[in-house]
């Protein structure tokens, strides 16, 4: 699926998935020092970069990534049931209608205000998201200080459990609840921003 709110020229799918998995690597790799795998030493991809996942992908008008999140189903292998269950004091919120948001990657090349624009209509993009698609929520990990930052959007977004250290980072488990107002909610929180370039795919299909 392919939405832009006006003109330009079709976003190549596999030239958008390649940027994505190189920012990937640029933020996550080599920013943060986080303990991933890479594909020819250029591409961040694990094993959750399967058939099952989706992608929304935010191009500029250049052609270039400005930010992108992965979605993985709950009802299938996932971050927190598989790898983070102890983040929850209670079961892991799984189902149909839930997806669990990881890899939320801004790309580090832009100016301040550019990544500031870019979180916003990522944000917005994952609420419409799941409206459009008749999800109730999603799940995710993130560092305290981040999780934090989320929580203010003005959406509800509540903890699963206490913080859990883990690498040198607070880690926590969220849950934030797709409603019939959630849009409202993230234009009274100042985060909603109308989005240009968006590429929503599917699958991966790898890296070819």
């Amino acid at each position: 699926m392919l939405r832009a709110t006006e003109e330009r020229p079709a976003i190549d799918e596999d030239v958008a998935l390649r940027a994505m998995f190189r920012a990937r690597k640029e933020v996550f790799i080599d920013l943060l020092q986080w303990d991933l795998p890479t594909l020819a030493g250029e591409f961040e991809i694990d094993q959750f970069d399967d058939r099952d996942a989706a992608y929304l992908i935010l191009m500029g008008r250049d052609g270039r990534h400005r930010a992108s999140a992965r979605l993985l189903r709950t009802d299938r292998p996932h971050l927190l049931g598989d790898l983070y269950p102890h983040l929850c004091a209670g079961p892991v919120p799984s189902g149909p209608t839930i997806r669990e948001i990881t890899r939320f990657c801004l790309d580090r090349h832009q100016r301040a205000a550019e990544r500031r624009a870019a979180r916003n209509q990522l944000v917005t993009t994952l609420a419409e998201y799941a409206q459009e698609n008749g999800l109730s929520g999603y799940t995710g990990v993130a560092d305290l200080d981040w999780f934090e930052q989320i929580r203010r959007f003005g959406w509800t977004c509540e903890p699963l459990g206490q913080p859990v250290g883990h690498d040198g980072r607070w880690l926590t488990g969220l849950h934030i609840v797709i409603e019939p107002d959630t849009i409202e909610r993230l234009r009274r929180g100042g985060v909603y921003a109308e989005l240009t370039h968006l590429l929503a795919m599917p699958a991966a299909g790898g890296v070819r």
